[in-house]
């Protein structure tokens, strides 16, 4: 995957990103079924052999962030990059609509509370930055029963402070954000729908609130737009990943996690003169008994 330059997909720090200028298709799209596999195959082979050494270590976590419309290929996407590392070190959560106790917290509890420890890796199905998405576009505010004061144009902007904050502080304890927006046209999305509507097997992942949303397309790309902008930070990066074609996009997102795995410099631990003593013991106690 050397050919892909992740830094292509990089949005800038400095606030000056324009979504609608960003092409959903590959730039490559010489890239067959077969090789596109291959690559997998051997991304998802160095990416275990990281969260290995991550989980040994245990001095770093990585939290990996996914936001999109819906049929963007959030859930494939993770099944397919995160396919051979070790289950016991990775927690995938997918947030919901949230229940009346975390509308009774502050807007970030129900979300920092999931942060991965140190050695493991967590990845959000959708996260915070809904806050900054579906509660601006649908104007949800008031469902958490914030004090008046509070309520205003001002809102967004101490909201994209408050992740800023929040995605510094982690990074101040060792836990590394890689944030994903995967990035598809609404004709892409059209032919997703349907393919979910003829397919009896697919039925099962559409709903009507779906069409709700799309008819709010350009109102979601907007708030995208300035989400991307207020929140990309050099310890915090977003990453605007062309998905019109899945295979092409997935590695992508696999080549950046990995890179952001190679980044941290990881090492097993090195034993002590006492564990490495103690270690030798236990080889012969067994080669002799």
């Amino acid at each position: 995957m050397d050919w892909i330059d992740t830094g292509a997909y990089r949005v800038p720090t400095n606030g000056q990103f324009d979504l609608s200028a960003q092409s959903p298709d590959p730039k490559d799209n010489g890239l067959s079924k077969l090789e596109a596999e291959q690559l997998t195959r051997e991304g998802v082979e160095r990416l275990a052999k990281l969260q290995n050494v991550l989980y040994a270590e245990g001095r770093h976590g990585l939290l990996i962030l996914f936001q999109a419309t819906d049929a963007a290929g959030k859930d494939s996407t993770i099944k397919h990059v995160m396919s051979g590392v070790n289950p016991q070190g990775v927690k995938v959560y997918s947030f919901k609509q949230p229940s009346a106790e975390e509308l009774s917290h502050n807007w970030l509890w129900r979300y920092s509370s999931r942060v991965p420890a140190r050695g493991f890796i967590g990845i959000f199905n959708r996260s915070y930055y809904e806050e900054v998405l579906v509660v601006k576009v649908r104007n949800l505010v008031d469902q958490q029963h914030l004090p008046p004061e509070l309520l205003g144009n001002d809102l967004w902007k101490l909201r994209y402070d408050d992740i800023n904050a929040f995605e510094r502080h982690l990074t101040n304890n060792g836990i590394l954000s890689v944030k994903f927006f995967l990035n598809i046209s609404k004709a892409e999305q059209r032919r997703r729908f349907l393919k979910r509507l003829n397919q009896p097997s697919r039925n099962w992942k559409f709903s009507p609130s779906d069409l709700k949303e799309r008819d709010s397309w350009d109102a979601y790309q907007k708030a995208f737009e300035k989400m991307l902008c207020k929140t990309s930070s050099l310890h915090a990066p977003w990453y605007c990943i062309p998905m019109n074609q899945k295979r092409f996009g997935r590695l992508v997102v696999m080549k950046i996690i990995i890179e952001a795995l190679e980044g941290m410099n990881l090492s097993y631990p090195v034993l002590t003169t006492q564990q490495r003593t103690a270690i030798d013991l236990a080889h012969k106690d067994i080669i002799n008994n």
